[in-house]
C-alpha cells in the first residue's frame, strides 16, 4: 500500500556519508544543470514513467533546480527530485537497475533532503512511498503518514 512519510531536516546530520566512495567509483551526484532537462527528462520517461518525467520537469522550473542526478561516464544513471509535484514534497526518486544496492539512492535522497533544509524547510514529505518505508525509515528516520493515500495525488486525472 502507498503512504507519505515525514522527515524531520533538522535532525539531519550536515554531512553525507557514502559521497567519497561513490566518487571513487566514477559516480558523480550533482544538481541538474537547465541544458541537460531534455537529457534527464527523456532518461526519466525510457527508464521509469511518463509520470515521473512530467515531474521531474516542474523542477527545472525552480531556483535552484530541485533535481538532483547520479552519473558515471558522463552518462544518467539515477535521479531523485523534491519541490515537484508539491513544495515539500520529496521525490520522485530512481536509480537504474544495473547501479541499484550501491548506496547512490542513499546519497541522492540526502542531498535532496538537506537542500530542503539549507532553504530552511523544517520537514519533508516523502511521496507515494510504496515498498522503500525501511530504506526512508532506516536513512533518514522517516515516519509512516497515517491516512496518507493518496493525499496529493488524488487530484491526477488518471494513473499510469
Amino acid at each position: 500500500m502507498k503512504l507519505d512519510m515525514l522527515v524531520k531536516l533538522y535532525d539531519l546530520p550536515d554531512n553525507i556519508p557514502g559521497l567519497k566512495e561513490l566518487k571513487k567509483q566514477g559516480i558523480l551526484i550533482k544538481r541538474a544543470l537547465p541544458v541537460d532537462k531534455h537529457r534527464i527528462i527523456e532518461f526519466i520517461k525510457d527508464t521509469f514513467s511518463k509520470g515521473w518525467a512530467s515531474e521531474c520537469d516542474t523542477c527545472f522550473s525552480n531556483k535552484p533546480v530541485t533535481c538532483f542526478i547520479a552519473v558515471k561516464e558522463k552518462k544518467i544513471i539515477g535521479f531523485a527530485c523534491y519541490d515537484a509535484t508539491a513544495r515539500n514534497f520529496f521525490g520522485p526518486m530512481g536509480i537504474t537497475y544495473t547501479y541499484r544496492g550501491k548506496g547512490i539512492g542513499r546519497v541522492l535522497l540526502l542531498k535532496c533532503l538537506l537542500s530542503m533544509k539549507e532553504a530552511e524547510y523544517a520537514y519533508a514529505i516523502i511521496g507515494c512511498v510504496d515498498d522503500a518505508v525501511e530504506f526512508y525509515h532506516k536513512t533518514v528516520n522517516a515516519i509512516i503518514i497515517d491516512d496518507s493515500f493518496p493525499g496529493i495525488f488524488s487530484r491526477m486525472i488518471s494513473a499510469e
